[in-house]
């Protein structure tokens, strides 16, 4: 199951499941639900790994599987995808049957025929809804209208009804809620603002590489649009970005149908120049954009390369952030500009980033910083006088005799397209009442928030955050872990005496 549209609703389609099993003579003894997920890739498809894991292991308790039409195993690109997955099931003995559908699954030629152009057509609904989505938000930007994404230093989204008035400014999280609103980009803060054009100014005219900025910010207490400190590629990143001269530009980067992320070359690239406000003047970006580039004009491309492996050999991985560290060095810019992509630039000196092995150094960190984690925990339940018990083998907390408590840190992940994931597993051993998830922010150095999730509201055996993620789950989110220590605080309950024929 997913949700599509209203059609294809989970409550509709596991109504129409039911009835048909119930005209059947089945009975329904397990479901697999992958709400809200795409069907292009299976890597977000749990339940549906999980169906496969169970018809592959012999474990599964069921000799049918009731499928509402054939495109529920998913709008693969490869309409053979789909197919292998049925014929998964039916080797291992297991039947499919297709509820919705108005043709039999008897593996006659005609139901063959009909499910092969049915699979095609759900990869086709894809890259057609792909394309017009894609023209819907080219137009848009052509417009002038910002699409997506946080507005960044020194700017601001504004959100304009239909006539171009201006009805709102949108702090980070949020978003317009009525289809016809557009946004677009204003200048934020005084100081904001100044701070642009500081940098500006001295990358242009005081000859400063991007780390001393960053290190003058810094000591000067100025912190990013996300209250981080500088660094030379959040200072690369003002410097090269062309919406501080007011230019509207989308499609630098694309990822469609959840192919793999790709820079486009600036032929592709789609823009509406002076759309916004500029903060920083034509001439002075130009100048900024002509230093970038000279400095890679400098390096040969073998010299390029041979810089590319030793950040290689010094990191184990290659990324533009990585690059874009390197003082005194051509920036990832620059790479994309010589050899058309930094993929073209990887594969030269026979790097492939197929895997990011940065989740090693992660999880050492965190192992490092998980005993201090349960430390502060028992401190803070004993400090409001609650007591707390600590299982030495499994770290779990037992509180007041009341409840019991895990704690568990959850790394950020990066997604193809560039968002942020927390994979949370809930210990079904254990079986804590609740489960502490603690996120890691967006580059794993420190905490982000915490999760309380009390057992008997969590079913699944793992839950995947996104950055925003609704009233049901986000209630349970807070800032601090006082949170928990809350949960263990002892309220004193005051006596009252009762008397007869007390004094009034």
């Amino acid at each position: 199951m997913s949700t599509d549209h209203q059609q294809y609703s989970t409550a509709n389609q596991s109504q129409a499941i039911r009835e048909y099993a119930g005209r059947h003579g089945f009975k329904v003894e397990k479901t697999y639900l992958d709400s809200g997920k795409s069907g292009l890739t299976l890597d977000d498809r749990d339940s549906l790994k999980e169906l496969i894991e169970d018809v592959q292991s012999g474990s599964a308790i069921y000799s049918t599987i009731l499928v509402y039409d054939v495109s529920r195993w998913g709008r693969f690109q490869d309409a053979d995808e789909s197919a292998y997955y049925e014929y998964i099931c039916k080797r291992a003995g297991i039947s499919v049957r297709y509820c919705a559908e108005q043709f039999e699954n008897d593996g006659s030629p005609v139901s063959t025929i009909v499910k092969g152009v049915k699979r095609a057509m759900a990869g086709e609904y894809s890259r057609e809804l792909s394309v017009k989505v894609f023209a819907g938000q080219r137009r848009l930007i052509e417009l002038g209208y910002r699409q997506g994404g946080p507005a960044g230093y020194g700017l601001r989204r504004q959100l304009i009804d239909q006539s171009g008035a201006a009805k709102a400014e949108l702090v980070r999280g949020e978003h317009k809620s009525i289809q016809t609103d557009r946004i677009v980009l204003i200048p934020g803060p005084g100081e904001e603002i100044e701070t642009i054009r500081f940098i500006y100014d001295c990358f242009v005219h005081r000859s400063k590489s991007e780390c001393d900025i960053a290190t003058l910010l810094n000591e000067k207490g100025t912190l990013t649009d996300l209250d981080r400190p500088w660094t030379r590629a959040t200072v690369h990143q003002i410097l090269i970005n062309e919406k501080y001269v007011g230019n509207n530009v989308w499609n630098r980067c694309s990822c469609k149908l959840k192919g793999p992320r790709v820079h486009n070359p600036p032929e592709r690239w789609v823009r509406h120049d002076k759309a916004f406000e500029a903060i920083v003047d034509d001439e002075t970006f130009r100048a900024a954009q002509e230093i970038i580039i000279a400095r890679s004009k400098s390096y040969s491309d073998e010299e390029l390369l041979d810089l590319l492996r030793g950040l290689l050999d010094k990191h184990g991985y290659l990324s533009g952030i990585i690059i874009d560290e390197l003082e005194l060095g051509p920036s990832s810019s620059a790479y994309r500009a010589r050899f058309g992509s930094l993929i073209r630039a990887y594969e030269l000196i026979g790097f492939t980033p197929d895997r990011d092995y940065r989740y090693i150094e992660i999880n050492r960190a965190l192992r490092k910083m998980y005993p201090e984690l349960i430390a502060r925990a028992i401190r803070g339940i004993e400090e409001i006088g609650g007591t707390v018990q600590q299982d030495t083998a499994t770290d779990l907390l037992s509180v007041n005799e009341e409840f019991t408590a895990s704690l568990c840190l959850v790394r950020s992940q990066d997604t193809s397209a560039g968002n942020h994931r927390w994979h949370v597993r809930f210990d079904m051993g254990l079986r804590p009442d609740v489960t502490v998830a603690i996120r890691m922010n967006h580059t794993n150095s420190g905490i982000l928030d915490y999760y309380l999730l009390p057992r008997f509201d969590m079913e699944a055996t793992r839950l995947r955050l996104a950055e925003h993620n609704g009233i049901g789950l986000d209630a349970y989110r807070f800032d601090q872990l006082e949170a928990l220590f809350e949960l263990a605080a002892r309220s004193q309950l005051m006596e009252v005496h009762h008397g007869i024929g007390a004094d009034c």
